[in-house]
């Protein structure tokens, strides 16, 4: 022997570490996001719910996943602008999305980056 014994990477060599580096790689990412998603959910959890009057001014559609078929997924935003002028965008459901038009102007009912309800 040359050296001292390191078990999995003296059957795999160079591959072995590498395997290794993009599953802890994989794993960190994994760990972000989730710790990401908590933060952003419990930070909307304890912003007061805000009405404001507001204009729809920008409706998009993200389709992720397959071709159209079952394995792919819609996400569905809106952009909202308030008086102040500032837009924001905010992730709506289909139906909610279906039931909205550009350049309609109601009261916009948000918590956080949470969509609460839009009335004319």
């Amino acid at each position: 022997m040359y050296g001292p014994s390191f078990g999995f990477f003296d059957a795999f060599g160079i591959f072995g570490v590498i395997w290794v580096i993009v599953a802890l790689f994989i794993v960190s990412l994994i760990v972000v996001v989730i710790v990401k998603s908590v933060g952003q959910w419990n930070k909307d959890n304890h912003s007061p719910r805000l009405t404001v009057p507001a204009t729809i001014v920008a409706k998009r559609m993200k389709v992720s996943g397959g071709s159209g078929d079952h394995m792919s997924s819609t996400s569905y935003y809106a952009t909202f602008q308030v008086e102040s002028g500032d837009r924001m965008e905010l992730h709506l459901s289909g139906t909610e999305y279906g039931m909205l038009a550009e350049g309609d102007r109601g009261s916009l009912t948000f918590q956080g980056s949470r969509f609460v309800e839009f009335k004319r």
